[in-house]
């Protein structure tokens, strides 16, 4: 099973991604199941998340690039309000 990936990215490379143009996605703090259909490929602008899974257990703050591979199941613990921008590779 793939892992998921955090990194920090410059401001050039995240316009050459084009994540101002991604989907936005807020949430709460909260905690639930979720399972990748595809990959999910984010930024964090705001928020803290613990990201839980059979293997791994994954810090995620504002100003990082994530991503998640299809067919993750995890639980997401948000532990600040999420702003995120976001796009699927099929």
């Amino acid at each position: 099973m793939s892992k998921i990936t955090v990194k920090k990215s410059t401001e050039e490379e995240l316009k050459v991604l084009g994540i101002y143009k991604w989907s936005t996605w807020t949430c709460e703090v909260s905690r639930f199941n979720w399972e990748y259909s595809d990959e999910e490929v984010c930024y964090f602008f705001k928020g803290d998340v613990v990201i839980e899974t059979n293997f791994e257990t994954v810090k995620i703050a504002a100003g990082d690039l994530v991503t998640f591979p299809k067919g993750l199941k995890c639980i997401w613990d948000i532990k600040k309000p999420v702003n995120k921008v976001y796009k699927f590779n099929y």
